[in-house]
């Protein structure tokens, strides 16, 4: 999507990001989230992300949000603060579109620029799209976590996934 833009998230951003991570909370294995985002805790969500760990949203031509991604940190140990991770989301309706792929490259670069020196993806193990989606991008699956989460009924795998800077 050539008329893609990625800019920081704002407030006037919420509902249109909730609804993209709500629809993923209930009906899909890209969060481990159980409980959907009330309106205000998304809000709070975008408020207290600043710097390098800023939400960024794709928006189109139009203004309307695609997508959104984030950088967090990975662990709250000091010997972490090298390394981060990445949140990529991108409604359904408009996947494999390019438009997680331009998110994810904007993420990196904020990564680099901020000083870090790994970026650590967490996904779902049948996740195939996220996985290739990383892959394209640069990260090289580091190993499994097996049975490590549990959603919808079933005990679940997560891909660990990392790109060097």
């Amino acid at each position: 999507m050539s008329t893609l833009t990625i800019r920081e998230a704002i407030s006037d951003d919420s509902q249109a990001i909730q609804a993209i991570y709500n629809h993923e909370v209930e009906n899909e294995t890209s969060t481990m989230d159980l409980v959907p985002r009330t309106l205000e805790v998304q809000q709070e969500w975008i408020a207290a992300r600043s710097g390098a760990f800023c939400a960024v949203v794709a928006v189109d031509s139009a203004g309307t949000v695609l997508g959104f991604g984030a950088l967090s940190e990975y662990k709250d140990r000091s010997g972490y603060r090298t390394t981060v991770e990445n949140s990529v989301y991108v409604r359904r309706d408009v996947a494999r579109r390019g438009i997680g792929r331009q998110v994810l490259t904007h993420l990196i670069d904020v990564a680099t620029v901020s000083g870090f020196h790994s970026v650590i993806a967490r996904i779902e193990s049948t996740s195939i799209a996220s996985r290739e989606l990383h892959t394209a991008c640069g990260f090289k699956l580091v190993g499994i976590e097996q049975q490590v989460a549990r959603k919808f009924g079933k005990w679940l795998d997560i891909a660990v996934m990392q790109k060097i800077l």
